[in-house]
């Protein structure tokens, strides 16, 4: 299916066409190439439909275009970017793939990772997330994705067709690597699923849903905010009635002409105005993300976990030590709570649990301030403990196992993130000098450069084997077996 076209590039046949990708070092990696229609006009608030393909060769060397977004809420922790963005195009994947596996015959494990941004930015193609590095490392192929975020991903008006669309664009690109992934030599049999943060909660949703779960053969979840529960329908259709009267759509109208008629950049200043309004301290919940019941997400995850629905799938699952800094050092509302204060916002989320949580947060962390107190209970509660909830069943089962956490803190650290959410990011990717302003990466080091090797080796293995070769599975609340890093 491949053929050599130089030294350098190489040309490989899809069902949509033929694209050229471009040599780096020992991989060749193809970007931007379309895996749906752009949803632009009628597509757009619609399910993703098939690319109509091309004619002659496709030149496929840049990463394609954002979908429309506006900036992270955690700039600030990673770094600014650019706004590279727009509809047209958007959904498109980009695969790295080892030189020696273009026309050979042999077939090497995949990894297909999805970007994390709240359901709301993000974007597989930026340099954040080149898999290229970790493909030679590993000898593996890497595919990221586009997915539509925000109110053109996440708006639940199931009377349009509009329920869930991120992530029926996932499980599109999902089936465009079951159908194309061999001529990248790539084993369509020998795909792990994975992500951090959004992308962590994405690839654990095509795990257990049953349209997609047979695509999966391993899991790979960093980070996913596990304790966030899929959105229910009705609070969802309540945010959808609140964006419509932002964007001034007058009751009786067409609702589906009225959006698609709108230019995107009024779509996305309403949704900032409705997260605004929606704000709560500590929430990290986005606006719009996955809805129960909606396409992709047919029954929450304890119980589709609980009924089997991950056997026989490999799983790495891990955070970092310190998760929940990234989203409260930076909010006076954390950081200026008193100890009332932090009992309030307990209390609204857990009820009346909340005086012993804080009671024994206290015992465990003496001397910290409300702030600090409020954000360990956000990391426990939001990524750690449901991470290890969903470790012990699968253990406990009989299923490969294991467990990570990332230790590692910037020098210096002058806004004590700690090893706050992503930090891991360019140690999984050898991507170092794509953050050069990111609180949460600082200034690196040697040993820094040895432990992306570490991390990335770890996970690359994970990848090719199911099995991680240097650190014992993980046995149900066996904190030893878990492996740390940095």
């Amino acid at each position: 299916m491949s053929t050599v076209t130089g030294a350098e590039d190489r040309v490989v046949e899809t069902d949509r066409g033929r694209v050229e990708g471009a040599a780096r070092g020992e991989v060749i990696s193809f970007r931007g190439i379309p895996y749906a229609a752009s949803p632009v006009g009628d597509l757009r608030f619609a399910p993703p439909r098939p690319h109509p393909g091309w004619t002659g060769t496709r030149a496929a060397v840049h990463a394609g275009v954002s979908v429309p977004q506006a900036a992270s809420r955690l700039e600030r922790v990673m770094g600014r970017r650019v706004p590279d963005w727009r509809e047209d195009g958007s959904l498109t994947v980009n695969v790295h793939t080892p030189s020696g596996a273009l026309g050979n015959g042999a077939s090497r494990p995949v990894l297909v990772w999805w970007h994390g941004g709240g359901f709301t930015s993000g974007s597989g193609g930026w340099d954040w997330y080149d898999g290229s590095g970790l493909a030679a490392l590993g000898d593996i192929v890497v595919v990221t994705a586009n997915y539509r975020v925000g109110p053109l991903g996440y708006l639940y008006l199931p009377e349009i067709g509009a329920a869930n669309l991120g992530a029926r664009d996932q499980a599109a690109a999902l089936r465009w690597v079951r159908d194309n992934i061999a001529s990248f030599g790539g084993d369509p049999r020998a795909v792990t699923v994975g992500g951090q943060s959004a992308g962590a909660y994405s690839a654990l949703s095509l795990a257990l849903d049953p349209r997609t779960s047979e695509l999966v053969s391993g899991l790979l979840l960093q980070s996913g905010p596990f304790g966030l529960a899929p959105q229910d329908p009705q609070e969802a259709a309540g945010h959808a009635e609140a964006y419509l009267r932002l964007l001034g759509v007058p009751d009786g109208a067409d609702v589906a002409k009225a959006l698609r008629a709108l230019p995107v950049e009024r779509l996305l200043s309403a949704y900032g105005r409705l997260a605004e309004d929606l704000s709560v301290p500590g929430d990290a919940a986005p606006p719009m993300y996955p809805v129960l019941g909606g396409p992709g997400v047919p029954r929450g995850f304890q119980r589709a976990i609980e009924d089997g629905a991950l056997e026989g799938k490999a799983l790495l699952i891990g955070t970092t030590r310190d998760e929940a800094t990234a989203f409260t050092a930076f909010d006076p509302r954390i950081q200026n709570l008193t100890s009332a204060g932090v009992l309030e916002l307990l209390t609204a989320r857990f009820g009346e649990q909340a005086h012993d949580i804080h009671r024994r947060y206290a015992a465990r962390l003496p001397g910290a301030t409300p702030a600090r107190l409020f954000t360990a209970v956000q990391t426990d509660r939001l990524f750690r403990d449901d991470s290890l909830r969903i470790a012990d069943h699968h253990a406990a089962g009989g299923d490969a196992t294991y467990v990570y956490r990332f230790d590692r803190r910037p020098a210096g650290d002058a806004f004590a993130l700690g090893a706050t959410h992503c930090a891991e990011l360019p140690f999984l990717f050898t991507t170092f000098d794509a953050y050069p302003d990111s609180p949460m990466l600082g200034t690196t080091s040697r040993a820094d450069r040895a432990l992306g090797e570490s991390f990335a080796t770890a996970v690359a293995a994970f990848v090719t084997t199911g099995s991680a070769t240097d650190w014992p599975p993980y046995a149900p609340a066996t904190a030893a077996r878990v492996r740390h890093f940095g």
